[in-house]
């Protein structure tokens, strides 16, 4: 009579739910939502002071949580790293701007991927690899599309439309699908809609699907609907601060509805919902009744645009109801380059040929058993951003080479993480073997990279000469867009 008990705590333990099946070729449908510029210190359930985020704090609660897992130091290199399954500069963004955000065409993304084993795939949000019409998301795996030019809502000098200069976050013109529309509501409220909306077609349409929801928030610039604002204008925030706060409650919320919806229309037992965030916090210190307060890091040192922890590691809760155990933590070295072969090995999905393979390795091993064997592995950090034709001046500037155990900063600083967290002290002098040996593999991987860098020195499109740009200057008339009645598929 205990035999029955026995495997269920075997099972608790391992990380699967008890009777689940193996996880690869299981076919979950995939919900991954990114957030732009919120860090590991961005939610209450990692300790923040003044945010409540019920629903991710759920989510966390609920799921299989990746507590050592890193992405890149800015926004375009992660979501390349991503779609790629390499590091961002194995395939040509070294910047957010300057035309070098291009994805390299040699690429094919996993979204393409998911698509030739009969996945319906969706972007909804911020895609920031290129806006020429061969670097689109519906020309790299996307089927359904609902995106902002640029990296961020209202950057017309960077490539978004004009009219969203007016009305920043609200009432935005996008592009969707083929053509530009006008939207109305608040941003991130109207790409959850529209991502429901969409689920809820493949759904009844019994087809298995990547709901991919990139949002442009808490990215700057700082605004957010009035009655998420309150509560901290009333606690007597800045108008900067309540803001950000207050665009990280509504993602909250939308995670709420988005996972009652899921959970109405019966679908929660058979999809993978992931949350993570695509770098560090950016955030200038808080100011509560005009007192300049820090800002609440979980610990962690630097923040966007930064080599050190604080720039890379970020929250990673992976939910699949009656298929993860709830509440595991998996301490293993992780990385944005594994997602690509974890979501293709649970679809049953086969890497595409292709110039440009994806790295990285599959995380189904580690969802199903978090003490699996993870060999130590290197992970490589280089903010790039370098002015043009000073690669080589750049070398040693906002670099990190990490292991499971040491993080090695701009060449000379050393960190021995699971002991230092915070890195608070510099133990280079103290194991020079350790930096010999991570500096040999920074050098032999910088020096593989000139032939992927295909995006250097392209010229500096001035703000209307962006292809996206032009699209819209054809159309003329706008027509009025909404997720509830669209009914295409």
């Amino acid at each position: 009579m205990r035999f029955p008990s026995i495997l269920l705590l075997a099972a608790s333990s391992l990380g699967f739910a008890a009777g689940a099946k193996p996880l690869s070729g299981s076919r979950p449908n995939i919900v991954f939502i990114l957030t732009d510029d919120q860090g590991m210190g961005d939610l209450s359930c990692t300790g923040n002071p003044y945010l409540k985020t019920p629903n991710l704090d759920s989510l966390h609660a609920q799921g299989t949580r990746f507590t050592d897992f890193h992405v890149s130091p800015t926004c375009s290199p992660t979501r390349a790293a991503i779609m790629s399954g390499r590091h961002e500069f194995e395939v040509g963004v070294t910047h957010t701007i300057l035309q070098r955000d291009r994805l390299a065409p040699g690429v094919v993304t996993v979204a393409e991927a998911l698509r030739r084993a009969g996945y319906a795939t969706g972007l909804f949000g911020k895609w920031h690899l290129g806006d020429g019409q061969a670097y689109l998301p519906r020309q790299r795996g996307f089927d359904e599309v609902l995106m902002h030019g640029s990296g961020g809502i209202g950057q017309f000098i960077y490539g978004d439309f004009r009219e969203n200069t007016e009305t920043p976050y609200f009432d935005n013109v996008l592009l969707h699908n083929d053509t530009v529309v006008r939207t109305k509501g608040f941003c991130t409220d109207l790409f959850f809609r529209a991502a429901m909306a969409w689920i809820n077609r493949q759904h009844a349409a019994k087809k298995p699907f990547f709901a991919y929801i990139p949002l442009n928030a808490p990215h700057d610039p700082m605004i957010a609907p009035e009655e998420y604002k309150k509560r901290f204008l009333d606690l007597g925030f800045d108008q900067e601060s309540d803001a950000r706060y207050g665009m990280i409650e509504n993602i909250d919320h939308n995670v709420g509805l988005l996972l009652a919806d899921l959970e109405s229309c019966g679908m929660l037992k058979d999809t993978l919902v992931v949350f993570m965030t695509d770098n560090g916090m950016a955030m200038a210190p808080l100011k509560i009744h005009g007192k300049k307060i820090p800002h609440f890091n979980a610990g962690l040192k630097g923040g966007k645009v930064s080599p050190h922890e604080g720039g890379t590691r970020v929250p990673s809760f992976w939910m699949w109801k009656g298929h993860f155990a709830e509440g595991i933590d998996i301490p293993a070295l992780v990385a944005h380059i594994d997602l690509y072969r974890t979501f293709c090995d649970l679809a049953g999905a086969e890497i595409p040929p292709s110039p440009l393979q994806p790295g990285g390795r599959s995380l189904v091993p580690l969802l199903e058993n978090p003490k699996a064997d993870w060999p130590d592995r290197t992970l490589i950090t280089h903010v790039g951003r370098w002015n043009p034709g000073e690669r080589e001046k750049s070398k040693h500037n906002q670099c990190a080479v990490r292991t499971s155990r040491w993080r090695l900063v701009n060449n000379t600083q050393l960190y021995d993480i699971p002991a230092d967290r915070g890195q608070t002290r510099d133990v280079a002098a103290e194991h020079p073997e350790v930096v010999a040996d991570l500096r040999k593999q920074y050098d032999a991987w910088w020096d593989s990279l000139p032939p992927f860098l295909i995006n250097e020195d392209l010229p500096d499109l001035k703000p209307g000469e962006f292809p996206i740009q032009k699209l819209r200057n054809t159309q003329g008339e706008l027509p009025l867009w909404d997720p509830d009645t669209d009914h295409s598929s």
